[in-house]
């Protein structure tokens, strides 16, 4: 007989977005059961996030062996023992872990039980032999790779974003299906540490950032050796001597290119398979669970939050989804989930980063428009460091409400984060005017962005006329 528990909250899914609701809930003393299939942490820690950028780390590394001669230190072709790149990858993985681990939250109280979860009815889960029966569910069950339908690529060994991280050896050719923040990133890395690296997108590379900002990341990866085609379709692939063949449609002809290792990174799809949500009434499609915007599904008791929705699929956008839902379901309290403050970032080199609305959406909703930009060539700290690509584009209503901004260049998702708080408290542009930002750094590119709004009020006619007034006065 299956044993019964009646926790306040059940969540089904150990990733940052389920490990967030459930030390919260934990925190306030409240029952919780947290339900994972496969290893905790989801796919931040163990195949997205954490190992990406660690290995982004090690390939900036060898980029600045590279690129030394520009600051007069003896440049040359970096050594890189790819093995070695891969164990610090997983050291520091192994790092992080204990934070999302089974230990930490059996100890914070939480009830973990390791198996998968699926609705047997509208409030009850069933999870190995146990049978949760909870006030409240939180589904948070992430996502996985999603692969395009070409012929012949499940009969060709392929990787996804999931399985690169089991490489141990640099490959010689590696192919990429698809030009997102995923594959640009990964593409960047690889062709850093040796690898020779082409693309292949289908559409136009970086397409969630505005056309001008994707191209200057798009023209850094060229100019280091990255080959990007778009706008491409792969027809087909399938086994080579020395690894993939790839057919690709290209300017109305058909070429192959042959690769050692082929990566796919075609996006990602909501891991809803198995779950059992007809049987609880909880709706969805293959672009994820449905929720309205208090994240709630169509079973009132339960909730969906992080990529198993679709929409923004980013670690932090689960973690704030999953304060939403603690407010919610322990608190009682009315909660509204806005993607527009949700922050964007790529991390390439340079970094592409955005929040809120651009150019074009704030002209579709918005009568009057202003539109100030800022090139990374005006700041001391970018010239001082020869990195001054890029800028930083501001999107406002004509009375200066930040509406949207935009970042393209080196450390843009550090300085994204000021301008998310802005678009998420309605902030004016003038808030920027009184900031103090140490010098040398970029933040002053955000004081020059208010001084370029500012500028034609200040020199304009008026404050002539009143500037001559008061000389009257003394």
């Amino acid at each position: 007989m299956a044993t019964r528990l009646t926790p306040d909250l059940c969540v089904i899914g150990a990733g940052s977005g389920g490990l967030s609701v459930a030390a919260a809930a934990a925190g306030f003393g409240v029952p919780v059961v947290l339900v994972e299939r496969h290893r905790m942490g989801g796919d931040c820690l163990n195949t997205g996030c954490v190992p990406s950028k660690a290995l982004l780390a090690a390939a900036k590394r060898a980029q600045a062996i590279r690129t030394a001669g520009t600051f007069g230190i003896a440049a040359g072709a970096p050594t890189v023992d790819f093995r070695a790149v891969m164990a610090h990858v997983r050291a520091v993985q192994a790092a992080i872990a204990p934070n999302d681990s089974e230990e930490r939250f059996t100890a914070l109280g939480v009830t973990v039980i390791r198996a998968s979860a699926r609705f047997v009815s509208a409030g009850v889960v069933a999870a190995g032999d146990v049978e949760i029966a909870a006030r409240r569910f939180v589904i948070a069950t992430g996502s996985k790779p999603a692969l395009p339908p070409i012929a012949g690529l499940t009969d060709t060994p392929h990787l996804t974003t999931d399985t690169i991280w089991d490489l141990d050896v640099l490959p010689r050719h590696l192919a990429i299906i698809g030009g997102g923040p995923v594959g640009c990133e990964l593409a960047q890395a690889f062709c850093r540490l040796g690898s020779a690296v082409t693309v292949l997108e289908a559409a136009r590379p970086l397409a969630g950032h505005a056309a001008d900002c994707a191209d200057v990341a798009i023209a850094a990866l060229r100019r280091e050796g990255v080959v990007v085609r778009s706008p491409v379709d792969v027809a087909a692939v399938h086994r080579a001597a020395d690894g993939v063949a790839i057919e690709i449609a290209e300017n109305g002809g058909r070429v192959t290119l042959e690769a050692s290792h082929l990566l796919v990174a075609a996006g990602r799809r909501p891991n809803v398979d198995c779950l059992g949500l007809d049987r609880a009434g909880i709706a969805s499609s293959p672009r994820g669970i449905a929720v309205d915007a208090g994240l709630r599904t169509t079973n009132r008791r339960v909730y969906a939050i992080g990529d198993v929705i679709g929409g923004t699929m980013f670690t932090h956008a689960a973690g704030w989804q999953a304060g939403l839902v603690v407010r919610s379901a322990l608190f009682r309290l009315p909660v509204t989930f806005d993607p527009d403050v949700i922050p964007r970032v790529t991390f390439t080199d340079p970094e592409l980063a955005a929040v809120g609305l651009d150019e074009a959406s704030a002209r579709s909703r918005h009568r009057d428009v202003r539109v100030v930009r800022v090139p990374f060539s005006d700041n001391d700290r970018a010239q001082a460091e020869r990195d001054t690509a890029g800028f930083l584009q501001v999107v406002m209503t004509a009375r200066g409400r930040i509406l949207g901004a935009a970042i393209v260049g080196r450390d843009a998702g550090e300085m994204i984060g000021a301008w998310s708080l802005a678009v998420a408290r309605g902030a004016n542009i003038r808030t920027f005017a009184a900031l103090i930002a140490p010098y040398p750094t970029r933040a002053e590119i955000g004081r020059r962005a208010a001084f370029a709004f500012f500028a034609p009020r200040l020199t304009g006619r008026l404050a002539k006329g009143i500037i001559r007034a008061l000389r009257w006065f003394g």
